[in-house]
Formats: C-alpha cells, sequence, structure tokens
C-alpha cells in the first residue's frame, strides 16, 4: 500500500471573497515525482503555501507526511526543501554565507562536501555576493538550499526560470536522483517537456480546482490520438464529423484528425474512401494541456 507523503481534503482557500483554491483533493505518493500544473492564477502557489503552513485553509484539512500542516507545520518544514517562484535573499551576503545561514536558521544538517558538489554541478560560484549574481545565479542558489539537506520532500515552484538549458538538465537530473533515493518530488512547472520527461502522475488546477490527476502517459493516450491519412480519393467535408473527432487540416486526399472517441468509426470511413497511408502522430503533454483550457485560452500554454 503506498504512503502518502502529501494529502489534502477538500482543501479550499479564499482571501476575502475571491477564489484561492476549492474542495482540492490530493494524494502525493512518497517517492514519487508529481506534477502540478495550471495557468497563473489558477491556485498552484496557494496550494504549496498551505502545505508550508505559510497561510492557512478556510476550509478543508491539508497534511505531509501524516502531520497536520496548521498544528505540525515546524516539524514539517524542516523535512522538506522548497524553491519559491519568488526567491527572496540577501544581497549583501555570498552565497556561501547565505546557504550556511539558511541551514543554521532551519536547524538542517547539510554536508558541505554535497553543498559543494551542487554548486559545481550547476556552475554556481558561491564565494560572490548575492547581489553581483545575474538572475540564473540567483535561481542556482535557491536550486541548491532545496536540494542541499537532502530532504524527505522537494517543492520546486518553477525551478528552472532563467537557467540555460544545460544547467536546466542538470535540474531535471537532480529530481531524478531524488526519485532514485525514494525521496518525493512536488514539481510546478510551465515547460510542459520537463513535466513530461521527469513525472509520474501530474494533476491539472484550473481556477481552483483540479481537474485531473492522471499518470503522464496515461494522461497522454486518454486525450487523443492524432492520424494523419493519406486516402485514395478526396473525402467530402463532411466525411469525419462525428462525436470526438477534430479534422484540423485536410489537402485533397491528405486529412489531419484528432480523435478521442470512434476512432473504428473513424477507420471504417476512412477504408471507404481508400487508404494509401496511416500514421499516428505522438501527442505530447503540452497538447493534452491546452486541451484542458481550450486552445484560445489566454492562459493556457502556461503552468
Amino acid at each position: 500500500m503506498a504512503e502518502h507523503v502529501i494529502e489534502t481534503r477538500n482543501l479550499t482557500v479564499y482571501y476575502g471573497k475571491h477564489r484561492g483554491i476549492r474542495d482540492v483533493n490530493l494524494l502525493v505518493e512518497k517517492g514519487e515525482v508529481f506534477g502540478f500544473l495550471g495557468p497563473n492564477g489558477a491556485g498552484k502557489t496557494t496550494t504549496q503555501r498551505v502545505l508550508l503552513d505559510v497561510i492557512r485553509p478556510t476550509q478543508g484539512t491539508a497534511s505531509v507526511f501524516g502531520l497536520d500542516c496548521k498544528s505540525d507545520g515546524v516539524e514539517i518544514r524542516s523535512r522538506i526543501g522548497y524553491l519559491p517562484g519568488e526567491l527572496s535573499l540577501y544581497k549583501e551576503m555570498t552565497g556561501k554565507r547565505f546557504l550556511s545561514t539558511l541551514a543554521s536558521l532551519e536547524h538542517r544538517e547539510v554536508g558541505p562536501s554535497f553543498r559543494n558538489e551542487l554548486c559545481e554541478r550547476l556552475d554556481l560560484d558561491p564565494s560572490r555576493k548575492i547581489k553581483e549574481y545575474s538572475r540564473g545565479n540567483k535561481q542556482k542558489i535557491g536550486v541548491v538550499a532545496a536540494f542541499m539537506s537532502k530532504p524527505d520532500l522537494i517543492v520546486l515552484d518553477e525551478p528552472t526560470t532563467g537557467l540555460d538549458p544545460l544547467i536546466q538538465q542538470t535540474v531535471m537530473e537532480l529530481v531524478q536522483e531524488v526519485k532514485a533515493d525514494g525521496r518525493t518530488v512536488f514539481f510546478s512547472s510551465h515547460i510542459l517537456q520537463e513535466v513530461q520527461a521527469v513525472c509520474d502522475r501530474v494533476g491539472v488546477i484550473r481556477e481552483g480546482e483540479l481537474v485531473k490527476t492522471e499518470r503522464v502517459e496515461t494522461l497522454i493516450k486518454q486525450q487523443f490520438k492524432r492520424l494523419h491519412l493519406t486516402l485514395r480519393s478526396a473525402p467530402p467535408a463532411d466525411a469525419f464529423r462525428m462525436d470526438g473527432v477534430t479534422e484540423t487540416s485536410r489537402d485533397g486526399r491528405f486529412v489531419v484528425l484528432e480523435v478521442r472517441d470512434s476512432l473504428e468509426e473513424v477507420v471504417k470511413r476512412a477504408l471507404s474512401y481508400g487508404i494509401e497511408d496511416l500514421e499516428t502522430q505522438p501527442v505530447t503533454l503540452e497538447e493534452v494541456f491546452l486541451a484542458f483550457y481550450g486552445r484560445g485560452h489566454n492562459g493556457g500554454n502556461h503552468a
């Protein structure tokens, strides 16, 4: 039986009359990388802040490691590494002094050798003052701070913001190493390729409500298939007009379809026009995500 590291029940937060999140029921299992997706304002950061006891729920409950987030917040935070979406750093400190001070304030055991290894892998010079750092180097400090104590749970909010592609890949490797060590990652990112690469399951949150929780590969397979058809004769305009099927383009005998239902019927109709070629194209998590929000949604490309 899976051990739940994070559990929320009917978790609801209102800021006055404004909705934060509503009736979020979430389970994150030990040893998994859980992706949390949604456009800006959907409720991702609100959920994270409740887990860290930075804000309190209006209704419902939240627990981490089986401990109540309200009554056991100090103990919970001592076992979590957290990289917020917006970092607040002491600019006059060197990177090394900041990391040492942070470990001391949080009463965490941090092995200097591992901290130094993280700095080397991220190409970070910790001897420089933070005020001299670029945006990317400041982000690296946040990454080191989240990982350096080898916590049981790491909460990452847009972890690769401002990082170059090689360092982004290093961060993904660190996430995979945490998973291999049997620890847990709660991962929010707008770079859906990253989520697809490292996450076991994802939760999609929209307008404060959790609308879907699923394994990444299952989510992709369940949503739709893209068919590229080359037919012997050009089909009429309404040939594939049916529930669960969207025709995205055509050029004479060449037709591209997105099929959510009725795949068997689609193939039957295609056969009636003669199939010269049929190709199924893989669907990315980004396309699945867009399907949840609608292609015209201004925030649909962000998580």
